[in-house]
């Protein structure tokens, strides 16, 4: 089976790091990161994402632009964008988990609340986390 193919777009490469080595360790992605939110559009037009995480406030751009850029590329057009930010509560998260008509998850957040995501996004299962490791803001 082909692995699901998830692009991280955040400007904390420790956050990135460790995110993507909880999804691999599944067995059920393949992840890249990018630290640059400008050079999000052209990683997402390289990696052909399945899906993307986004990290709202970056010091060079802004999550809702990249975001919007990307939608914009017929390519890209239909791939599900699940926003990641640290400036919101995990009670606001549950109360209403969208920002800007997006779906959006608040840091720290654990790999299964990331797996949950995943699979209510796509729409199927995905696989087991072997723990509730967090990756941090």
């Amino acid at each position: 089976m082909e692995k699901i193919r998830i692009l991280l777009i955040d400007d904390e490469p420790s956050f990135t790091r460790m995110l993507k080595l909880n999804l691999e360790r599944t067995g059920a992605f393949k992840v890249h990161c990018e630290n640059n939110g400008a050079f999000g559009l052209t990683a997402a037009r390289d990696f052909l994402p399945d899906m993307v995480f986004l990290d709202v406030i970056m010091p060079d751009v802004d999550g809702g632009e990249v975001a919007a850029q990307i939608h914009a590329d017929p390519n890209l057009k239909d791939t599900p964008i699940v926003f990641l930010t640290a400036g919101v509560s995990k009670e606001t998260t549950r109360a209403k988990p969208v920002i800007g008509g997006r779906t959006f998850l608040a840091k720290p957040v654990s790999t299964d609340e990331v797996l949950r995501c995943i699979e209510k996004q796509l729409g199927r299962k995905v696989g087991d986390s072997s723990g509730t490791s967090t990756a941090g803001a």
